[in-house]
């Protein structure tokens, strides 16, 4: 059994890998109801993570969890001290605390930006993170940490990425450094994600102005055929004629 969770999470880290771009060390995030199930069942995080998702991890957490574990009273005292351990991200609540579900879906926004791993035994964050794509889930059971299966929300997003129907952040991410690159600055309509409209020029008051007609010369009509339509101009050479031709030498002898 553990070869088969062993293989399943290689599968896993490697879907994550290749379409969300995930790279080592992981950024695990953690709640409070995580690290009680770890202190019932035994489980030295610190330790058994690393090898389970077989490469380097960074355990962290929110100032949010660690104020719910604070209200709780002594029953999640233990949690709360391995909660302490890990590094404490930055979220939007400082001064207002919120729920620590609550907290945990808003670190990874629409699109996990940060590349977050969760690890929680919440049912409602497990139900958020459903409608995210692109988020790993680590839970405990049965004494073992598991990580959890892609979820539709990741695998629609990776069919609608083949199909060409969106461009990956792995390719988003790519265009930007080449753009970085070539000195090609994101124009304002980019940035804010709209076009930008060309404003409407006025034609040039000169291009408006009548030709000016000049004086004493007047302008001949154009010649036309019997017809009607314009004569066109023949640039053929004018031929000689046969009086030309024996007036000439007469010329020459008068001379």
């Amino acid at each position: 059994m553990k070869i088969k969770r062993q293989k399943q999470a290689k599968k896993t880290i490697s879907f994550h890998k290749y379409n969300f771009s995930f790279r080592e060390p992981f950024h695990i995030l953690l709640d409070g109801t995580f690290c009680q199930a770890a202190l019932k069942n035994k489980i030295q995080i610190k330790e058994q993570m690393p090898k389970y998702l077989m490469g380097e991890v960074q355990l962290c957490t929110t100032n949010c969890a660690l104020k719910e574990l604070d209200t709780l009273g002594k029953e999640l005292y233990g949690a709360k001290i391995i909660l302490q351990r890990f590094q404490v991200r930055n979220c939007a609540h400082f001064k207002n605390p919120v729920p620590a579900s609550e907290c945990l879906l808003s670190m990874l926004e629409e699109t996990n930006p940060h590349h977050y791993f969760v690890a929680t035994q919440d049912r409602t964050v497990t139900e958020g993170l459903k409608n995210i794509p692109g988020v790993p889930l680590l839970y405990i059971i049965l004494n073992t940490i598991v990580l959890d299966k892609p979820s539709q929300a990741s695998l629609d997003q990776v069919q609608a990425v083949q199909l060409g129907e969106l461009v990956s952040p792995a390719q988003q991410h790519s265009i930007r450094s080449l753009k970085e690159q070539q000195g090609i600055a994101p124009q304002d309509g980019e940035r804010r994600g709209k076009k930008r409209k060309r404003k409407q020029s006025n034609p040039n008051p000169l291009s408006c102005l009548k030709k000016k007609k000049k004086k004493g010369v007047p302008t001949p009509p154009p010649s036309k055929t019997a017809t009607g339509e314009k004569k066109k101009r023949s640039r053929h050479k004018k031929r000689k004629t046969e009086t030309d031709i024996t007036a000439a030498p007469a010329i020459t002898n008068a001379q």
